[in-house]
């Protein structure tokens, strides 16, 4: 191995800027987040999953379901009465890691899929859930995401680079 000592103050300052940015990158992180937030709230704008796949349709039964509640019904795919499952999202960053999603209770189901009755009964006997729901993926990256993803840690990168 090869060792150099370095004994330049304007390079070390520039190497200590870069360590320190790359140490903690939560406020890059935290940025990446949100912007992940807003790009799943614009896939339920536009029915489609992270890969651009389009979401099943609601079955007709659901949508007959719906037209018995009261207020207007919206037929498009995991829009539903609440509307909590496409405005309650959140994104939490730390030094090391980003996530982002929901705590909406029937989200994994809406993301993956359920058959009929996979979770079971309710107390009256009818299965848990009531019909097969297929796979809507909401959460993930895109190839767009990808992009902004890595864009926003080059400028991160560089901004670290160049500042005083």
């Amino acid at each position: 191995m090869i060792t150099i000592d370095i004994d330049d103050d304007a390079i070390l300052s520039a190497l200590d800027r870069v360590a320190r940015a790359v140490t903690d990158l939560q406020p890059v992180l935290q940025d990446i987040g949100e912007t992940m937030v807003e790009t799943t709230r614009e896939r339920f704008m536009t029915g489609v999953s992270p890969d651009g796949v389009a979401w099943a349709p609601k079955s007709e039964a659901t949508l007959a379901r719906y037209r018995r509640l009261p207020g207007k019904t919206d037929t498009r795919p995991l829009w539903g009465p609440s509307g909590d499952l496409h405005t309650l999202f959140a994104a939490q960053a730390s030094a090391t890691e980003v996530s982002w999603g929901t705590n909406v209770i029937y989200s994994a189901v809406m993301q993956f899929g359920a058959t009929k009755g996979e979770f079971g009964e309710n107390a009256a006997g009818y299965p848990i859930p009531w019909g097969d729901i297929p796979a809507r993926p909401f959460l993930g990256v895109s190839d767009e995401d990808r992009n902004s993803i890595i864009s926003a840690l080059n400028d991160w990168l560089m901004q670290a680079w160049g500042s005083e």
